[in-house]
């Protein structure tokens, strides 16, 4: 496991009431309220959020390939980001799907891209050998 040499920032959240709470930021920019997924509650869910967060962060990534390779990202490049919780055995697990556009990119280009922010985002990092994860150039 890699050590961290320097740390560049660290996202500080308080939360309580679990699935059926609230968690907010240390600094008052994130302050949400949390319900089940499914559930008719007001509040997001830690899926939607981790979604969100690793989406924005491969988005970040792949800008740092295409620096690389001196290319811009398209205007219009997304990821939409699939989260689910699911169970089997009785044990609850994770599993990811990144749907990644990048419009008027050649194919070849668009998949070089999502494989290297792949290698290097760090939400794919952590999640690399401990859940299924699909990418798809769309």
């Amino acid at each position: 496991m890699a050590q961290i040499e320097k740390v560049l920032y660290t996202g500080k959240t308080h939360t309580t009431g679990g699935r059926d709470g609230a968690a907010r930021s240390d600094d008052g920019r994130l302050d949400v309220a949390l319900s089940v997924p499914g559930s008719k509650g007001a509040g997001t869910n830690p899926e939607q959020l981790l979604a969100a967060g690793w989406s924005a962060c491969f988005i970040g990534a792949m800008g740092l390939a295409a620096t690389k390779l001196k290319i811009a990202l398209p205007a219009g490049t997304a990821v939409d980001a699939e989260v689910d919780l699911g169970n089997t055995a009785g044990e609850y697990f994770l599993q990811a799907r990144l749907h990644v556009s990048l419009p008027g990119l050649d194919k070849d280009v668009a998949r070089s891209l999502t494989e290297a922010a792949h290698q290097t985002c760090p939400y794919s990092k952590a999640t690399r050998d401990n859940i299924n994860v699909v990418i798809t150039v769309v």
